[in-house]
């Protein structure tokens, strides 16, 4: 199993086990979270992941994921559009301008 492999399939059981994610959900949220990381933050551990949606400011996971997501994209100056790696994708949440800021 690859690294990017053991970070996404780590990273959706801890989604179900912190958060109470469904499965389904858990692995799209891993999955996008991965893409990321391959793409703009190899660094990005799980732990941090998990830490950013416990601080994001919503009730519901997938607000919360999108607003971690958006944090993690604000901070590397690289991502101009974390849209594709939300769980919101490119709908009216996703392109909330004020998540991320």
């Amino acid at each position: 199993m690859s690294e990017d492999d053991a970070f996404e399939t780590e990273l959706a059981e801890r989604l179900v086990e912190a958060f109470g994610a469904d499965g389904g959900v858990a692995g799209e949220a891993a999955s996008n979270a991965a893409a990321f990381r391959e793409e703009y933050a190899e660094t990005l551990t799980v732990e941090a992941v998990i830490a950013a949606i416990e601080e994001a400011p919503y009730e519901g996971f997938e607000d919360r994921f999108d607003a971690a997501i958006g944090e993690f994209a604000a901070e590397n100056e690289d991502c101009t559009d974390s849209r594709a790696y939300r769980l919101s994708g490119f709908g009216a949440r996703g392109a909330d301008p004020s998540i991320g800021s």
